[in-house]
Parts: structure tokens; C-alpha cells; sequence
């Protein structure tokens, strides 16, 4: 099978969809999507991660990656009371996020005929800390921006999802 060299933006989208939507539902932040891209390197774009495998018509990994100001703004906003540092509630917390994309991204696409299942999120955290994902197809990565809502950590807060799909 040849390696593609293009994002596929029919398999992209319902991850940015599944990821505004749960933002704004379960933590109240408005993000932003910007513009996908490809990524080569492994690092990831954060300090904590939660990593999903998905088997299906379709094999690969969803990656939830948060600096660690932007997931305890998120959490801070979740929770309703401000968390300072990264800790084993927020690990749970960015494992249950990657999980409810992950859910919210394969109904979408069960809807345009893709049927994926997923594993149990892993969750990576510290500092350059690296993803490996389970295909040999290039990383579609889309970088967010987050409004902080009640509890602001500053302005250019952000977070990126990469998803690496292949077919089965």
C-alpha cells in the first residue's frame, strides 16, 4: 500500500468537529480551529497527551496534546475551580477528553460510512515527550486555540489534536 501524502479532509474534519464540540460542552472553551497540516516529528506539541488506537475500516491513532497552561485552563473551566499544576486528575481528565472526541469523531464518520472502534486512551505526560503512531501514513495535526473562559492563563493558549488513519 502506498504511503499517502495528503491530508484526506473527509477523515479529518469530524475530529476538529468532535473536538470544538467537546470543548464547549464539557470544559465551557470556545476553541479555534487552525488550518491542518502535515507533521513529521514524533515530539509532541505539549507537556501531557492522551493517545487512542482505532481499528475498523480504517487503522491508526487519535493524539490529544496540551501545554500544560492550555489543559489547566481547560480543566480549571471543566471543573469550575482553578487547577495549578498537572497532576493525576489531570492526566484522567485529558484521558476522558481524547476519549469523547474519539466517540463524538467515529459517529460522525459511522454517519459518512466509516466504521471505526477504539481502545482505552493512554496518557503520556513531561516535557518533549514523544507519540508514536501506528501507521506509516503522514500525521494529519491541527493546532487550537482556546478562549480560557473564567479562569484565563494568558493570551495564545492552544493544544493539538494529530490523527493517523490508514486503511485496514
Amino acid at each position: 500500500m502506498e504511503v499517502q501524502d495528503r491530508l484526506d479532509e473527509k477523515l479529518i474534519y469530524p475530529f476538529i468537529n468532535a473536538t470544538l464540540n467537546v470543548l464547549k460542552t464539557m470544559a465551557f472553551t470556545e476553541a479555534h480551529a487552525e488550518i491542518p497540516y502535515l507533521k513529521s516529528e514524533k515530539t509532541a506539541k505539549g507537556d501531557v497527551s492522551g493517545v487512542i488506537g482505532l481499528t475498523g475500516d480504517l487503522n491508526g491513532t487519535l493524539s490529544v496534546s496540551f501545554p500544560e497552561k492550555s489543559i489547566l485552563a481547560i480543566v480549571s473551566n471543566m471543573f469550575a475551580e482553578e487547577m495549578t499544576e498537572v497532576d493525576e486528575e489531570i492526566r484522567d481528565a485529558v484521558g476522558e477528553i481524547t476519549n469523547m472526541i474519539s466517540g463524538q469523531a467515529r459517529q460522525e464518520l459511522e454517519d459518512a460510512d466509516v466504521s471505526l472502534d477504539s481502545a482505552i486512551p493512554t496518557v503520556i505526560s513531561g516535557k518533549g515527550h514523544t507519540i508514536k503512531h501506528i501507521t506509516n501514513y503522514p500525521i494529519a495535526a491541527v493546532t487550537f486555540t482556546i478562549d480560557s473562559g473564567e479562569f484565563e492563563f494568558g493570551n495564545g493558549t492552544e493544544f493539538t489534536i494529530e490523527v493517523c488513519l490508514e486503511e485496514s
